[in-house]
């Protein structure tokens, strides 16, 4: 059996993830890797939180729609969520998970409204909790809503799944020279506008002294490596380890 170095954890995916090699729109291949994926450290007794975002759908519409509000926008983004949520919920309990959708808008029929008590009491009792509809409210995204629903329920640490091996200091999917930094703080990472999270997401995990991780999601074991404290990815923390 592994040894655990976070029993509690807040995932963050991102919404562009779930759509694999397409377009726009949820990919089922890329949904059942990641149920797999989470599967393999709930049997470690792993208790999972897990925030989603909307963009494979609501930015898929961005092209064709015009003239969209910023609070309109907003709100079509955080029912984005739900629809990614449910197909997560779906491909969890099709691994064996239980689980439990948690809804920041209220929509009974659908999902459970979000009570903090509850969320935590889920994940005592051994469910996956994902939570949807970021927020609830707009200008907000599911960055800030990942760290806020992580201080929450307690959580040891966010995970943050990506397509990189972490934090570059530049984009390494443009710039082939950009450098890995296995450590960084929260400092350094607004001070030189290194686009880990937003700038309300980054400053809520400082002022509650929330480790980060920025790892690979794509890379099969490397969520039970981030869960079971080996280095992978990259860590945000309050200060970083300085390099001899």
């Amino acid at each position: 059996m592994a040894k655990l170095k976070y029993k509690r954890i807040l995932l963050k995916l991102s919404g562009e993830s779930l759509m694999g090699e397409r377009e726009y729109g949820i990919d089922p291949n890329v949904v059942t890797r990641y149920a797999e994926e989470i599967a393999a450290i709930e049997k470690l007794g792993v208790e999972i939180g897990i925030v989603i975002g909307g963009g494979n759908i609501y930015r898929g519409m961005e092209g064709s729609v015009d003239g969209i509000d910023k609070v309109t926008g907003d709100q079509m983004g955080m029912l984005a969520t739900v629809i990614n949520a449910l197909a997560l919920q779906n491909a969890l309990e099709h691994k064996g998970l239980k689980t439990r959708c948690l809804s920041a808008i209220n929509m009974e029929r659908i999902a459970e409204p979000f009570i903090r008590r509850r969320a935590i009491r889920h994940l005592e009792k051994g469910r996956a909790v994902i939570f949807a509809a970021g927020t609830g409210n707009p200008y907000f995204t599911t960055d800030t809503a990942a760290v806020l629903r992580a201080i929450e329920i307690e959580a040891n640490v966010i995970i943050k799944g990506t397509r990189v091996d972490g934090v570059y200091d530049s984009d390494p999917e443009k710039n082939s020279a950009a450098i890995h930094l296995p450590e960084i703080s929260y400092a350094e990472v607004l001070k030189k506008d290194l686009h880990v999270m937003d700038l309300t997401a980054i400053t809520l995990s400082k002022e509650n002294n929330l480790p980060l991780i920025i790892f690979n999601m794509n890379i099969r074991g490397n969520l039970k490596r981030v869960v079971c404290g080996e280095a992978v990815g990259s860590k945000v923390v309050e200060i970083a380890k300085q390099k001899s």
